[in-house]
């Protein structure tokens, strides 16, 4: 069965990331990572978007337990977006030594702590890419007093950051070994353990992922033109088509959570390519004919 895919906001994004859904308000988070970043809020059931500036790159946002706003991951570390004021206001700085790391994918699992990865920042002030030399990231769990707690290291890009069902499972990639990762995961002390390979797949390269209510796997493909499917054995079950190449998150969407919303970027891309894809960089959206999982807020 072929899956449509429509555009839900032609926002034309250069990189856009992070898809979220708050469903105490009811609302889509997205953003666009490059310098002048902007952070993105859509209301589906009125179709209507908000959209703020941020005074630096943030790469991944989840709401707080105490609904006063969102977690932010960003290139200087982890901030916090209040919902009256809009206003980013930075918590910690997870890396001092390391200036020039920033944070990428992350998650919130089911007891509300905060993981993300860091990574060496590819990105210039005016958008143009800087090649990665080292992989200078770490994976870390950042619990509700802020206290850090890093695991995993030596990671070039950090993506897909989610949790089985269960919670006895978590997910992870580095992208830049093509190979989402599956570890064995401690719900009450928050460990991760038993590091294996999880999935792979031919087209293109694993981004952010998020998990469906049956414990299937749904994985971006930056490069790859689509969004890939696969069951708990990391086996390939369906792979839904978009009509743009890079194509960067997903996540369960709307009161039933039974929409995927897909981000997109034209991150790269030259006039030529720009013009034969004029839909990258925008939102989308499905119905896969599954639900997803209701996300944990952080606190």
């Amino acid at each position: 069965m072929t899956i449509e895919v429509s555009t839900a906001v032609a926002c034309r994004n250069v990189l856009g990331e992070g898809t979220y859904w708050d469903a105490r308000r009811g609302r889509l988070w997205w953003l666009d990572v490059p310098l002048p970043s902007r952070l993105f809020c859509l209301d589906p059931a009125s179709g209507d978007v908000q959209s703020y500036d941020m005074p630096e790159m943030i790469t991944a946002v989840r709401a707080k337990k105490d609904g006063t706003g969102l977690i932010v991951a960003c290139h200087s570390g982890i901030s916090s977006f209040d919902y009256a004021t809009g206003k980013l206001t930075h918590l910690l700085n997870p890396e001092p030594q390391l200036p020039y790391n920033r944070s990428n994918d992350a998650g919130t699992d089911a007891r509300g702590r905060f993981w993300f990865g860091t990574m060496q920042n590819n990105i210039q002030p005016n958008g143009a890419g800087i090649d990665l030399i080292a992989g200078a990231g770490t994976l870390y769990r950042l619990d509700p007093d802020l206290t850090l707690t890093p695991f995993e290291t030596g990671i070039w890009v950090s993506n897909t950051v989610c949790w089985s069902p269960d919670n006895r499972t978590m997910y992870f990639c580095d992208t830049a070994s093509g190979v989402i990762s599956a570890y064995d995961f401690d719900l009450d002390d928050g460990v991760v353990t038993n590091k294996r390979a999880f999935a792979e797949f031919d087209r293109g390269a694993p981004d952010g992922s998020c998990v469906d209510a049956e414990g299937y796997l749904w994985n971006a493909r930056w490069d790859g033109g689509c969004v890939v499917r696969f069951n708990p054995r990391g086996e390939v079950d369906k792979v839904i088509d978009l009509p743009v190449a890079k194509v960067t998150s997903c996540a369960f969407a709307g009161p039933d959570l039974d929409q995927l919303y897909i981000t997109t970027a034209s991150y790269g891309m030259s006039e030529a390519e720009r013009a034969a894809a004029p839909d990258a960089g925008n939102l989308f959206i499905c119905h896969p004919g599954v639900r997803g999982q209701r996300t944990a807020e952080f606190g």
